[in-house]
């Protein structure tokens, strides 16, 4: 398992959080009691599997909702 925590641009709305959060758990690989989306830090923290998915596909799937990806952080657990 790996650890990723990714800075976003700042969110704006509640909603976009409960977004990301859907978006987030629908990966394969990622453990979904791991998803964490801060609001006021504008952070998303996950643990996902590295052997079913990895942090360009979590970007992706958040970019793709129309959140910049600022920078990640990933590291083993």
């Amino acid at each position: 398992m790996q650890k990723a925590t990714i800075h976003l641009e700042t969110l704006s709305c509640p909603s976009c959080l409960q977004k990301i959060d859907k978006a987030v758990k629908a990966l394969d690989g990622v453990d979904k009691d791991s998803v964490e989306v801060l609001f006021n830090s504008s952070k998303v923290k996950v643990n996902f599997d590295g052997e079913v998915t990895n942090i360009e596909e979590i970007e992706k799937a958040i970019n793709a909702l129309g959140y910049e990806v600022l920078k990640s952080r990933v590291k083993a657990l």
